[in-house]
């Protein structure tokens, strides 16, 4: 008897040689047979293990905590493992690498930018006081739970990739970062503002968010970025008058 939850899909993947030359793409068809509760990392999986052994893309926990298989699907930036194939309300699944970074091979793009712009933002705390002899540098609870909603980003660029800003400017920092700026920025303990904002005063930083909040729809673990973004602005200004 067959099974009715089953479905055929075609998946159409936009495939790269090595070197990610946007003249060297083309697309390419299969045919998968998908299940209720498949995963769009499922039926990628499937193609490479049964169809094609050169389809190229990034995997690991599969959990939602890693972010390596962050993708396009159907237009729109997602995780592929927590995308449900069934969900997708489509005959036809099209996928491509996320949008604005440069591909290596097939769905693998060139992650180096999330780092680099990670690590412009100094993404630590900045202390200039002694730390307690005898303790921790403690916070309030209310001090603490500033930092919900900040510290959660998993840096699968899935955020800067739906941002068109970063596409105009492959040196936008990107909401990811300005996400983590904020993080510390935020924290009663860190001390050192005018550092973090270094980066985040430029004509790649900060002022170049129109807010559009592509970044907010995009991000897979419900984090909004543009809120973020809006209090770094008013931190800054704050700061050049102080």
């Amino acid at each position: 008897m067959a099974n009715h939850e089953n479905k055929t899909l075609t998946f159409r993947i936009r495939r790269y040689g090595t070197g990610g030359k946007a003249h060297e793409h083309y697309w390419q068809e299969y045919k998968v047979e998908a299940m209720k509760g498949q995963s769009v990392l499922d039926c990628l999986n499937e193609i490479r293990f049964k169809q094609d052994g050169s389809l190229t893309f990034r995997r690991s926990c599969r959990s939602g905590i890693c972010g390596s298989c962050a993708m396009t699907i159907n237009g729109v930036s997602r995780l592929a493992c927590e995308t449900q194939v069934m969900t997708l309300g489509t005959e036809t699944v099209t996928v491509e690498p996320l949008k604005g970074f440069r591909p290596i091979k097939d769905l693998a793009v060139d992650i180096d930018p999330i780092p680099e712009k990670l690590l412009a933002v100094k993404p630590y705390l900045i202390t200039k006081t002694p730390p307690p002899s005898d303790q921790e540098r403690l916070q309030s609870q209310a001090e603490r739970s500033r930092l919900d909603g900040l510290y959660e980003c998993i840096l699968c660029g899935c955020c800067t990739a739906s941002c068109p800003s970063f596409w105009a400017d492959e040196k936008y920092l990107g909401p990811f970062a300005f996400l983590k700026a904020y993080r510390f920025i935020a924290d009663s303990r860190d001390e050192g503002e005018r550092e973090h904002f270094e980066a985040l005063d430029d004509k790649h930083g900060l002022w170049r968010c129109h807010t559009i909040f592509n970044c907010v729809e995009a991000c897979p673990k419900s984090l909004n970025p543009t809120k973020a973004i809006a209090a770094l602005k008013r931190e800054l200004v704050k700061n050049r008058i102080g």
